[in-house]
């Protein structure tokens, strides 16, 4: 059975006003969850998910599991590079957003799509992977590294191309991954890219030598994970 979903695309949006909106659907989800639970111990209705799109200005997040040692700016630096910084409730360590990545907020139920945290990141990983061959960019998995690489096992030649960290409670998820398309590389220079010290990030930009249309991506990513996931839309999309 599908798992139906709202999807929003809501454009360039401040990091902290975006977290708190996901921030909002997610608590709405789990609550209806802890309340019809009580109503039905021996079972709930199922509510929609939401999945978000959304580009930030130029930010840089840090997990719970990472260290500001990774941040190779101090607070004057950041403000030079018209950047902010938060530290996060999701795991992982650091990365960056800004205009020209996608990044996904997936608030899902994964009861209802019966699968754990740890398939929940594969099927994230295989959608980007499948998004990223369409464009004739071979991607895969590195092994003890979250997200989706490109030559992974190949020394100094190891870059990825989409980040991802979660949070859940009562299976519900939030935060989520971050695909670099027409994404200004330059910034990952200023940080340990995830905590990795020996590797690299890339794009969809600098992997095909064009830049890409990001409405085109969107559209491709948002049909991956609709595949991998087995979604319907609630709302009407394009």
């Amino acid at each position: 059975m599908s798992y139906s979903i709202k999807y929003e695309d809501i454009g360039l949006k401040d990091y902290k006003e975006a977290w708190d909106y996901q921030t909002t659907l997610f608590k709405e989800l789990v609550d209806m969850k802890k309340s019809n639970e009580a109503a039905k111990p021996h079972g709930s209705d199922n509510h929609p998910g939401t999945l978000i799109f959304v580009e930030h200005p130029n930010v840089y997040t840090l997990g719970r599991s990472g260290s500001e040692n990774n941040l190779l700016l101090d607070y004057i630096q950041l403000k030079a590079k018209d950047a902010a910084f938060y530290k996060i409730d999701r795991g992982g360590d650091i990365t960056f957003h800004g205009p020209g990545q996608i990044v996904g907020y997936p608030i899902f139920d994964l009861e209802v799509i019966h699968i754990g945290l740890k398939e929940y990141i594969f099927r994230i990983e295989e959608a980007i992977i499948r998004s990223a061959g369409e464009f004739g960019i071979v991607c895969s998995r590195l092994d003890g590294g979250t997200g989706v690489w490109i030559d992974p096992e190949i020394p100094g030649k190891a870059r990825k191309i989409c980040a991802i960290g979660v949070k859940a409670s009562k299976f519900v998820t939030m935060h989520g991954f971050a695909f670099n398309v027409n994404t200004d590389l330059s910034y990952f220079n200023y940080i340990n890219p995830c905590g990795f010290t020996d590797k690299g990030v890339t794009s969809i930009e600098k992997e095909t030598g064009r830049k890409a249309d990001m409405n085109e991506v969107k559209k491709i990513v948002k049909n991956r994970l609709r595949e991998v996931f087995d979604l319907s839309w609630v709302n009407k999309t394009s």
